[in-house]
């Protein structure tokens, strides 16, 4: 989107920009976010100041800009379960009738509700889950004429990009905040131990609620979906190289297949590095081999264990140096190449380090089992 596209719709700004305060911002990746009464949401109302960092000429500046931009394509979502307060979580429009929001959002309930900025509930059905993204996608049937669906970035943002979130904190509809991206290629906790590849990293605030919303960088374009708050500055995203993947499976299939390699993995620590006699900590070791998977007989997982320093760890496991020749110095950077650039039923060449000397094995990937 262009400059000139980001002033074709001027709302009136509902939230201040700029929340720093994340207090009480807990992982929401195990249960949807509580609602707040309707009560407690705030009226949209002109904003008083140009955002700090703005250009103040029009009486607004790029944060308002985005946010007018933005907003009328997020929703609120409501989820219930029979028995108590509903659920809240936050979405956006993708195209002419689905919706983006996380899987642990849906999955609080079995009755869905969404709402646009200027429209009243609406029950909606789920087109599919995938716990394993945190990703689902809504069906939401017709949408508002005038809401026009959000589009993705084209490239993983560099460090220090400036983004907007925008979504429902603890029910507050249509609030904005804005920071940077603090960081790339985060492992964010995911289900039955697997992790999320490719995160993202923002300084901006995220509090329940927020799940499922946009981080958007200045030229209104996503860069990935609110999945959960750490801490102070501290809130997470599924990247959008990632959710692209994922999606359009569950749009088509409900469902999406990760690929899977069948073994237990750890970054190779100082301590693993020197019960292993490897010159360098670098590199992911292989802990475990999954009885029945795809990498029996082709990796080799601990034959044993040392104590060093007092710490016990596995000793005789393969090191895996490359995946297709890209470098693996961590598991996040195998997790990321995994999650990004294979599909099950591939095979892709592995560089491991193993009894001393390095050998390339080839593995044909399986689909990670259902949670």
């Amino acid at each position: 989107m262009n400059s000139d596209a980001l002033s074709r719709r001027r709302l009136l700004a509902a939230v201040g920009v700029g929340v720093t305060g994340t207090a009480g911002c807990q992982s929401l990746l195990t249960t949807a976010d509580q609602s707040s009464d309707d009560t407690a949401e705030t009226p949209r109302t002109p904003t008083a100041e140009a955002p700090t960092g703005g250009d103040a000429g029009d009486g607004g500046g790029i944060y308002t800009d985005v946010y007018d931009e933005v907003a009328d394509a997020v929703v609120s979502i409501q989820v219930y379960s029979g028995s108590g307060r509903p659920a809240s979580g936050s979405g956006f429009l993708i195209d002419g009738r689905h919706i983006v929001t996380n899987e642990h959002v849906v999955s609080a309930g079995d009755t869905i509700y969404v709402r646009y900025a200027d429209t009243d509930w609406r029950e909606v059905s789920v087109a599919g889950t995938d716990v394993y993204s945190d990703l689902a996608v809504i069906d939401a049937g017709t949408v508002p004429d005038s809401t026009e669906p959000l589009s993705w970035v084209d490239a993983r943002p560099p460090i220090g990009t400036r983004v907007v979130a925008i979504g429902n904190p603890f029910g507050l509809t249509g609030s904005v905040s804005e920071g940077i991206v603090s960081g790339v290629d985060r492992a964010l906790r995911g289900a039955n131990n697997f992790s999320i590849a490719a995160g993202i990293q923002t300084d901006a605030a995220v509090n329940p609620g927020n799940s499922g919303g946009p981080l958007v960088d200045l030229d209104g374009d996503v860069l990935g979906v609110i999945n959960s708050g750490g801490g102070d500055n501290v809130g997470f995203a599924i990247s959008a190289q990632l959710a692209q993947r994922v999606i359009p499976a569950l749009v088509a299939d409900g469902s999406y297949d990760h690929p899977y390699m069948g073994v237990g993995l750890s970054t190779v620590s100082p301590l693993i590095a020197e019960a292993n006699d490897l010159r360098r900590a670098s590199g992911v070791y292989i802990n475990s081999v999954v009885q029945g998977g795809p990498a029996v007989g082709v990796l080799q997982g601990s034959t044993g264990t040392a104590t060093v320093n007092g710490t016990e760890v596995g000793v005789g496991g393969d090191v895996v140096r490359a995946l297709d020749d890209t470098p693996t110095p961590t598991r996040q950077d195998l997790s990321t190449y995994l999650a990004l650039e294979t599909s099950p039923g591939d095979t892709m060449a592995v560089t491991v380090q193993r009894d001393g000397a390095t050998e390339t094995v080839e593995l044909t990937l399986g689909t990670r089992p259902p949670p």
